[in-house]
């Protein structure tokens, strides 16, 4: 399994859960310095990183994914909305991320901007129209030799699915092949009744991981069993990334070498037993 670390561009984030913070050229070398495989970029569009190219070539880095969250967080946009006009907006700006991924052989996340149900929209309309964007975005995705992951969220910022579970039975509906779920360890320690067997069940629909621990700082500053979720995605066959999406505490550095640390004892070495 490959490490990444999160990189954010996005000013307006600036309380959210990423590792590393505003400047690339920086953040790209002190992933480099501290052995990590790759980024996981959260930039403000498909233009905000001219320079991304250079400066992971120069650091040996992959792109490990691309967030498209800045579409909610900058433009107020998701893809559920009982608008069709932010609708459209959101799926635009979710398909030039893609654009942008692909450049990279990176997906695209989509999290926040799935939105929710309610104010204006029933469940089963909402859910109408996140399926048809995950099966159209899914498609265009796998025309761009990419894919679309798709991010269970808990109960607190979206009352879509919660838990990998519900993702499982989201993807079924969308029935697009390029679409696959991301297990995010921080909100499945809040909606998962045991996150490791949650995983053997999800089995090959997981297309990539974010670690956290259950606070939401970085692994092993909470009581999150990380041997037994490493053993679940050694059993499953997972050779995906492993991206940090913590925060930065008690500062990015420190956050970095702890996340590196994790995934050095948990998801690189031989197969752990679960305890």
């Amino acid at each position: 399994m490959k490490s990444a670390v999160t990189v954010s561009l996005v000013p307006e984030a600036k309380s959210g859960p990423f590792v590393l913070w505003d400047d690339l050229a920086a953040s790209c070398k002190t992933a480099k310095e501290l052995g990590f495989d790759a980024i996981e970029l959260f930039a403000p569009g498909p233009d905000a990183a001219p320079d991304l190219t250079a400066n992971l070539n120069d650091n040996g880095l992959s792109l490990a994914a691309v967030g498209t969250g800045a579409g909610w967080v900058k433009h107020r946009l998701h893809l559920s909305a009982d608008s069709a006009d932010i609708r459209r907006k959101a799926f635009d700006f979710v398909k030039s991320m893609i654009d942008f991924g692909a450049k990279h052989h990176a997906p695209a996340i989509i999290g926040s901007m799935q939105g929710g149900w309610g104010a204006g929209n029933t469940r089963e309309v909402a859910t109408g129209h996140l399926v048809w964007a995950l099966q159209t975005l899914g498609e265009y995705a796998g025309r761009c030799g990419t894919k679309v992951i798709y991010e269970p969220l808990n109960r607190y910022e979206t009352n879509f699915c919660n838990r990998l579970e519900e993702g499982v039975d989201l993807l079924k509906m969308a029935n697009e092949p390029h679409v696959v779920l991301l297990a995010d360890l921080f909100h499945m320690s809040i909606e998962e009744v045991d996150i490791a067997k949650a995983i053997e069940a999800a089995g090959d629909k997981i297309g990539h991981v974010h670690l956290a621990d259950s606070n939401r700082r970085p692994a092993g500053g909470g009581h999150t069993n990380f041997k037994r979720i490493a053993a679940a995605l050694e059993k499953i066959g997972y050779t995906g990334y492993i991206s940090a999406e913590s925060y930065p505490y008690p500062d990015s550095l420190s956050a970095a070498k702890a996340t590196i640390a994790a995934h050095r004892k948990f998801f690189t070495a031989a197969t752990p037993k679960p305890e």
